[in-house]
């Protein structure tokens, strides 16, 4: 529940946080499918060329897939009530408030990361060490693998959002809008 004095996020930001959960999906969908067997368009030595499901690397895939997806799911917190207040079953810590700075260091720090990271993947998308090198998608299969990326660019700054959306909430004395006093209040 709430303190009087703090306000319930608004619907941009909560859309906001489902977008940056969501963002690691495409990305995460593409690598399962590699780690099924799913012909990624990769040739030649590229580890991506040939994924075995049930090897190594196909699990790797997987966990890495599993793991982007959770910590997406954590922007949730953010506008949801178990961001403010940890859940009951939660060992020590549950039932009682989320101290703000908790979350948004985290949270800040993660934007910050994955901001860095989706600029200088976009920057060096097409490097001769990444899809510039030889074995490397091309066709439908680059642009599909482009599509599914894309939305990991756009992670860092919703969290941003999100996170800033979050601190002024959970900190900023909530001000009561004064009425004139000559208004009838409902």
């Amino acid at each position: 529940m709430r303190a009087a004095t703090e306000r319930g996020p608004s619907r941009r930001v909560v859309r906001l946080a489902r977008l940056a959960a969501l963002a690691p999906l495409p990305t995460g969908l593409w690598r399962i499918a590699g780690a099924c067997g799913v012909p990624l368009g990769f040739s030649g030595d590229d580890p991506l060329a040939d994924v075995r499901f049930g090897s190594g690397f196909s699990l790797y895939m997987i966990g890495l897939s599993v793991f982007a997806e959770m910590l997406g799911l954590l922007a949730l917190g953010l506008v949801r009530p178990w961001g403010e207040v940890a859940p009951r079953w939660l060992p020590l810590i549950g039932g009682r408030r989320v101290p703000p700075l908790a979350a948004v260091i985290p949270a800040g720090l993660g934007a910050a990361a994955l901001t860095l990271l989706g600029v200088m993947g976009a920057i060096g998308w097409n490097a001769p060490g990444n899809m510039g090198a030889p074995g490397s998608p091309t066709g439908p299969a680059y642009w599909v693998m482009t599509a599914c990326y894309l939305p990991l660019v756009a992670w860092g700054p919703l969290l941003a959002v999100v996170t800033v959306a979050y601190h002024r909430r959970r900190t900023v004395p909530h001000v009561r809008r004064r009425t004139h006093p000559l208004s009838v209040d409902a």
